[in-house]
């Protein structure tokens, strides 16, 4: 069997929910062995969040869950008692990786701080994603997908190039915000990892799920600080120079137009329509100034051609066109087939499921599936006994006691 790209790395998770264990996934798909640590009352509070397999809420077939923990171990330990916080040392001499996403004073409490672990193991890379960061006044403040897509500024700027561009910010899709924090997270930590490479040196990672998602609106946030100037949300008409989402034969497309070359592609794909040649739609000036004019006569023109018609023949001339695809479209993808994006996996509990793999393809330390999302506990045998080298007696006190 093929190595991959981090065998070796070994990562122990104390996080929960979205940004941590997204995080630590994205490191455990190349390879890297990530141990998942759960509170043994009831585990990630992922597992209580849906969608769940025929919308039956049960803590082993949350997709959230499943996604996001494939190629972990999974053990269960209660850090809040002493026993548990022993143990969890001993475990972090081993690790090259701790990834966490507790308030600074609970680490610094349950002397899991940074400062109290590099004293145990000196070489340890610590990723701590917190919503606001290791210090300043909101430190310890919680904050959940909601509050940081708005106080990050994302918010202020959606919805961004709509007809409904006057409405009341509105957040990210989904969990979007949370995905990128743990993208941002996982971007820090293989670059430490590549740095205690040539160092041999740890370090503590202080990672703002605030600040992540700022570096995502770049442009917006240099007009402010050098020009004075805030950015505000603009209409389609002005945003996309007249044309945005239209709705066509067998769905929608989105067509951009900031020029005349990509003007003139919409209109020879759509045959050179009488209407088009009119004076009010000569330049991208006027077309911004008869936008309205403009959207319902591409509104009636673009009804007569599917998606992929629209596309294509956009593409043609160079247009910025592009179809707006169901979640059914993107799974059925017969380009995402060819690549072998998504995989079937198995899952004891859950059963056979179809599941992303990754944005990525190595030519010689491949992604590969190496296990299921851990049901709650599961390994637990195998890394208190096999590995800590604890009695099966000392397991049973352990698990009796509520420690594990």
């Amino acid at each position: 069997m093929s190595t991959m790209a981090l065998d070796g790395v070994k990562v122990l998770e104390f996080a929960g929910f979205i940004s941590g264990p997204y995080c630590s996934k994205l490191i455990a798909d190349l390879g890297a062995e990530v141990i998942k640590l759960e509170d043994p009352k009831g585990g990630d509070d992922a597992r209580g969040r849906g969608p769940f397999l025929g919308d039956m809420p049960h803590r082993e077939r949350s997709g959230l869950f499943l996604y996001l923990n494939t190629n972990k171990m999974g053990i269960t330990m209660d850090i809040n008692t002493k026993r548990g916080r022993e143990i969890f040392k001993e475990m972090i001499v081993e690790m090259d990786v701790l990834i966490e996403d507790n308030p600074p004073s609970v680490m610094k409490k349950l002397e899991l701080s940074y400062q109290h672990l590099k004293e145990i193991n000196p070489k340890l890379i610590m990723t701590s994603i917190t919503p606001f960061g290791q210090t300043g006044p909101y430190r310890d403040y919680k904050a959940y997908n909601l509050n940081l897509s708005h106080v990050a500024g994302g918010g202020f700027m959606n919805p961004l190039g709509s007809s409904n561009y006057d409405r009341e910010p509105i957040k990210a899709p989904g969990f979007m915000d949370d995905y990128l924090c743990g993208l941002s997270a996982a971007t820090a930590t293989l670059s430490a990892i590549f740095s205690r490479s040539i160092t041999g040196e740890g370090q503590h990672i202080d990672i703002s799920k605030q600040q992540a998602l700022i570096n995502l609106d770049r442009v917006e946030f240099d007009h402010y600080p050098n020009q004075g100037k805030i950015a505000h949300r603009v209409p389609t008409e002005v945003y996309e120079g007249g044309l945005s989402y239209i709705k066509c034969k067998d769905g929608y497309v989105v067509a951009v137009a900031m020029n005349d070359r990509q003007w003139e592609s919409i209109v020879n794909m759509m045959g050179q329509p009488e209407w088009a040649k009119d004076e009010r739609f000569a330049s991208m000036e006027s077309r911004i100034e008869h936008s309205e004019v403009l959207q319902t006569l591409m509104g009636e023109e673009l009804l007569n051609f599917t998606k992929e018609e629209i596309y294509h023949g956009g593409q043609i001339g160079g247009g910025m066109v592009g179809m707006v695809c169901s979640i059914d479209e993107v799974v059925n993808s017969k380009q995402l087939s060819t690549r072998g994006f998504f995989v079937d996996i198995d899952h004891p509990e859950a059963g056979r499921l179809k599941y992303p793999s990754a944005s990525y393809q190595f030519s010689k330390t491949p992604w590969r599936v190496r296990m299921a999302a851990p049901l709650l506990g599961e390994h637990n045998e195998e890394i208190y006994i096999n590995r800590l080298g604890y009695s099966d007696d000392e397991f049973v006190k352990l698990r009796m006691g509520g420690v594990i």
